[in-house]
């Protein structure tokens, strides 16, 4: 079978070459992005006179056939075409004569990968934000029921300070919304026609990028045809900007591994979502989340490849390109499935809300409350304050007991200045509802967070 550049060449190209060479075993996942672009190109040629309207129609319903072929599973794809451009557009011949050899005018594989490509991008920008949007849902859901809810916040892993669940929620929900803002950010930014640049210097025919762009629903057409067609830095974006959300999917997969755990048992996963082990019949495993953090280092590995493979690439267009595109699909299913179940995870577990107060009952949550009283009702300076909560600490740890359940007269013991009234100041509610400064945990700040989030929310729908 001859290739449709196969006219300069005088000797066929071996199969183990063909095979090599292809790209058709995952770009025919752009079979849609193809036909699309060139049903719009079709229609930009007629418009300019480049084509006659009859041509144009014969290509447009052989395409049309083509995609309900591919569809149904009835198009035979063979390697020897190389990738789906040349697959299409075989077909296309076969089925319409001369007016599919037409189709090709003013354009070059080159800038016809890129639209196909970029189409594939954006589109799937916007679904993975819509995804994460249904992630967010969920946990404002269990937000709002959880501002009252006592959890150790911690840093190093050590009890630190008491918090709300609801606070420690909406920093997931900050994380994601950022995610949706780089996303969005990506999409406005890379919303540009590359067709209509050709092999990498434009066309000497009459054509309309303009007209092909609102067709295809880009804002723009793209300035420079040289970088036009060499450039990658749409699959670059969406390649880190999965990667970050996977990276802030993980951190929370890494903490629900540990609440579900007996150390912890913060929460219980649905037995849905939870695996058994083949040789302990008691086990009930959180591969769920499991997954979700090891698929962080394929996202990772995705992005570092696709970086690798650019970094010296001369201009313009070079085969190396090839290779950007099996990445960004894996990434981007990954991404997919990984919220998918993720919101559903979250959705169908049990928090087990005694299990988190009685964990703030160890680890002297309330130590800071207590330098702070120091320094508000004694005047006496933070540094000593620190200094005496420490003795305090240990006095605490010395008669077995927590420091917010110290009597008046063994914090006395420490330092005769702690007042009758310090009880109060170390109660876990009092030190959690304490931090009322914008974007603490208290009660009162976490719900104006909850505003917060919801009138971003509500915008987006409106």
């Amino acid at each position: 079978m001859s290739k449709l550049w196969s006219g300069r060449f005088a000797q066929s190209g071996t199969q183990l070459l063909d095979e090599f060479n292809a790209s058709l075993p995952f770009d025919k996942k752009l079979y849609e992005e193809d036909i699309r672009g060139s049903i719009a190109h079709a229609t930009m040629l007629a418009k300019q006179g480049i084509l006659s309207g009859e041509e144009a129609d014969q290509i447009a319903k052989g395409l049309m056939q083509i995609k309900q072929e591919i569809d149904e599973g009835k198009f035979e794809f063979n390697i020897a075409h190389e990738d789906i451009h040349m697959s299409v557009e075989t077909r296309l011949i076969d089925l319409i004569g001369e007016a599919g050899k037409r189709l090709h005018t003013a354009r070059s594989r080159n800038d016809q990968v890129a639209v196909d490509f970029r189409q594939y991008v954006q589109k799937q920008t916007l679904v993975i934000v819509h995804v994460l949007e249904s992630v967010i849902d969920v946990l404002m859901q269990i937000a709002k029921e959880h501002t009252t809810t006592l959890l150790p916040g911690m840093t190093h892993l050590q009890h630190a300070q008491p918090i709300n669940l609801a606070f420690h929620l909406l920093a997931y929900v900050s994380m994601f919304k950022r995610d949706i803002e780089r996303l969005e950010s990506s999409y406005t930014r890379n919303n540009v026609l590359p067709l209509g640049c050709a092999a990498l210097a434009g066309t000497p025919h009459p054509i309309d990028r303009e007209y092909v762009a609102k067709l295809l629903g880009f804002d723009s057409v793209s300035v420079n045809c040289l970088d036009t067609v060499s450039d990658r830095d749409f699959a670059l974006e969406i390649l880190f900007n999965v990667a970050t959300l996977m990276m802030h999917v993980s951190r929370f997969a890494e903490e629900l591994i540990l609440w579900s755990s007996y150390e912890f048992k913060f929460i219980t996963l649905s037995d849905a979502y939870s695996t058994g082990s083949s040789i302990m019949p008691q086990k009930k495993n959180p591969d769920v989340p499991e997954l979700l953090r090891g698929k962080t280092g394929r996202v990772n590995g995705n992005l570092i490849a696709l970086l690798t493979v650019l970094k010296g690439l001369p201009l313009a267009y070079n085969k190396d390109m090839q290779e950007d595109k099996e990445g960004v699909f894996d990434s981007v299913e990954t991404a997919l499935i990984s919220l998918n179940i993720l919101r559903e995870a979250l959705r169908t577990m049990t928090i087990n809300t005694d299990r988190m107060r009685k964990a703030c009952e160890v680890g002297h949550l309330s130590a800071t409350d207590l330098a702070d009283y120091l320094v508000q009702k004694c005047n006496i300076p933070f540094r000593e304050a620190h200094f005496i909560t420490g003795r305090a600490v240990a006095h605490a740890e010395s008669l077995g007991k927590d420091l917010s359940v110290l009597s008046v007269r063994e914090l006395q013991s420490v330092d005769a200045r702690i007042g009758e009234d310090v009880c109060a100041y170390l109660s876990l509610e009092h030190s959690m509802n304490a931090r009322t400064s914008q974007g603490g945990t208290s009660v009162a700040s976490t719900q104006r967070q909850i505003e917060i989030f919801e009138a971003w929310i509500n915008a987006r729908k409106a």
